[in-house]
């Protein structure tokens, strides 16, 4: 995704060609490499999601892996670097990830 891409750029993609991709290449597992470097507060990567979206994200994957592949769904963390936001980044993933939402 080019810099300075949004929620709504990044929720387009995800409905135009990532989903559609997971349909059809029907997975037995689905692994997510779970970064939050494109944060809007992380001074990395140029991109401006919020905390929630990463939750939006999850959520969209969780309906993928319950309808292919029994649920099988495997995060790895592996990027953020705003020490403040990070953590808040996690939470909302791993609170969708446990089924107690994206609050």
């Amino acid at each position: 995704m080019p810099a300075g891409s949004t929620d709504t750029d990044y929720e387009h993609a995800f409905m135009a060609r990532i989903l559609p991709k997971i349909d059809a290449f029907k997975p037995e597992a689905i692994l997510v490499s779970a970064g939050f470097d494109a944060h809007k507060s992380d001074p990395l990567a140029q991109i401006c999601l919020s905390t929630e979206f990463f939750g939006w994200m999850t959520e969209r994957l969780m309906e993928k892996a319950a309808h292919h592949c029994e649920g099988r769904i495997l995060s790895l963390l592996e990027g953020g670097y705003n020490l403040e936001m990070l953590p808040r980044c996690i939470g909302t993933h791993l609170r969708v990830l446990s089924g107690a939402g994206n609050a």
